[in-house]
């Protein structure tokens, strides 16, 4: 028949009548989902299921347990809060509602303006969110030019989307509608609310907590872990982005703009290195520390922080000895394997904590003991007469991935270890409604070093980045409350430097490889910067660890 298309599925091939939309197909083929459709993938490009079905294709639905999915179902929720906030409070009341990060599965913010959250105003915006759900409110979505858009938000006093707007190099761009409500969302959105049923909105410090589920349970809620010390952190990263008057892409962009970027990245440096003086003096001053255990995510920088931390405590006196916890990997026989039967070498397991515990202690009681190199090539530990032995002033500084974890130091005392985790908490946003998730930061990051010192693709990284952020969901975050310190890596001007070097390589993912809808995404990212160069850079600066020119071996 003229009127109908064939749209293959992974079940087969289904008739469907030319016009349709692919969320009455998806309507049909719930059945065969264990959670809810939100998004589509047609011919290898995500759309959103208004989309019309006119000729023959290939379909994959989203659920929200998929990533593409989970992050338009967080894109919806943030519209729908924002929406609700400006309906209870009144927009001559509002003057701006900020995301700022992400606390586990909840999302900070706060609003600017004369209004005051309470558990009474919180459960009327939840009310509110609860009502739009119900009503299953559409999703419109209208194009406009990008000087309109600008005019847009300057009249809705969304000044930080204005200033955005004004560096965008395309002509047009999408703007959203919800119940009358306009706003400008960096990525997909659902076809309605009626998909958003899981989520709380409550007071917290001096804003609210949006708590959405895991993406691995994605139809119930857990209850808000407080995480005060990754909480602390933010805000003090926040609070230098406001000082400093960077809190968005578009503030730094009209930073590049008027030829204060070298300004930027020398306060920037300055602050993370007065950072790490401070944690070298807190060193200090605890005369029993032996040991400092350094844990954190992949590319949070660990290996210059650890060189860094080691010069301060050089000046302060003090002779710090690396220790790397992977020279401790079991023999290659003896490595668990993941549920894909591949080496899993960020198991716990994988590392022999028995004969670590040995050394470690006999080091505390002075003793000389010969350190193990591991042979990555051949899979095994060896020893080459690398032997250590403590005096007054020494120092051991540990990296590696379980550092947090007590299990690894089960037989050495609490006092005897200092621990510090580390990771790139980005403090930056696109604007007030789109922040930047941390792991994104993270990866370009990872691109960009694997491309340099493994000669690695980015598709390649992309790839093994899911596997990676399993191993920090089982063997890092768990623990990360339980340091002494926490130290913030992500720097605010590195994503313009970062994208010289990241677009080339995001670029070459073949569009026939499962890679390339992430590539695509962090490509349109990466476009909302305009880029900087990297030779005002310090040489001792964590950033160099990616990009290279680094005065350290890393």
């Amino acid at each position: 028949m003229e009127n109908m298309v064939n749209v293959t599925m992974k079940d087969g091939v289904h008739k469907v009548v030319r016009g349709s939309t692919l969320s009455e197909l998806a309507k049909q083929c719930e059945k065969n989902y264990p959670h809810e459709i939100i998004l589509a993938a047609r011919n290898g490009s995500l759309c959103e299921l208004r989309k019309t079905i006119d000729r023959d294709c290939e379909v994959e639905f989203l659920t929200t347990a998929d990533k593409d999915g989970n992050r338009t179902y967080i894109r919806g929720m943030f519209f729908m809060m924002i929406r609700a906030i400006y309906t209870v409070f009144g927009k001559d009341k509002v003057n701006k509602v900020r995301i700022e990060h992400a606390i586990g599965n909840g999302y900070y913010g706060e609003i600017e303006g004369n209004v005051e959250i309470t558990s009474e105003t919180a459960r009327e915006v939840k009310k509110e969110m609860r009502r739009l759900v119900a009503e299953k409110v559409v999703f419109h979505k209208r194009t406009v030019t990008t000087a309109e858009a600008a005019e847009m938000f300057h009249r809705h006093k969304m000044y930080d989307k204005e200033k955005l707007f004004r560096f965008r190099r395309v002509s047009k761009t999408n703007i959203y509608n919800l119940g009358g409500f306009e706003d400008y969302f960096y990525g997909y959105m659902p076809e309605t609310t009626e998909v958003l049923k899981y989520f709380d909105f409550f007071p917290y410090k001096e804003g609210f907590i949006l708590l959405l589920p895991d993406i691995r349970k994605p139809n119930c809620l857990s209850g808000f872990v407080q995480r005060e010390k990754l909480f602390a952190t933010f805000q003090e990263s926040n609070l230098w982005g406001k000082r400093m008057g960077i809190e968005t892409v578009g503030a730094l962009n009209e930073v590049i703009t008027r030829g204060e970027f070298n300004d930027v990245v020398l306060i920037q440096e300055a602050l993370q290195e007065k950072k790490i003086a401070e944690i070298a003096e807190q060193i200090r001053q605890k005369e029993s520390v032996r040991f400092i255990l350094i844990a954190g995510p992949s590319s949070s920088g660990k290996t210059t922080f650890s060189h860094r931390l080691s010069i301060q405590l050089r000046a302060l006196g003090m002779r710090p000895h690396p220790i790397a916890v992977d020279d401790y990997f079991v023999d290659r026989e003896k490595t668990p394997l993941d549920e894909n039967g591949n080496y899993d070498f960020e198991s716990f397991d994988a590392i022999d904590v028995e004969q670590f515990n040995i050394d470690m202690n006999a080091l505390l009681r002075g003793e000389e003991v010969e350190l193990p190199t591991f042979n990555f090539k051949i899979g095994k530990r060896e020893y080459k007469g690398n032997k250590k032995k403590l005096g007054k002033e020494d120092i051991l500084v540990i990296e590696g991935i379980h550092g947090l974890n007590d299990l690894l130091f089960h037989s050495m005392p609490r006092e005897n270890k200092f621990k510090i985790y580390i990771s790139a908490l980005t403090q930056l946003n696109i604007d007030e409604h789109n922040r930047i998730p941390t792991t994104d930061g993270r990866l370009i990051r990872r691109i960009v070093r694997d491309a340099r010192t493994r000669g690695s693709s980015a598709e390649r990284t992309i790839m093994m980045w899911p596997s990676v952020r399993r191993g920090e969901q089982d063997n890092i975050f768990p623990y990360q409350e339980d340091c002494d310190i926490m130290f913030n890596s992500a720097l605010l001007y590195e994503l313009a430097v970062l994208k010289q070097y990241a677009e080339p390589l995001l670029f070459s993912v073949p569009i026939t490889s499962p890679a390339y809808t992430e590539a695509k995404r962090l490509l349109k990212f990466l476009d909302y910067f305009l880029g900087a160069g990297s030779d005002d850079i310090p040489h001792n600066s964590i950033l160099r660890e990616f990009v290279g020119g680094s005065c350290f071996k890393v």
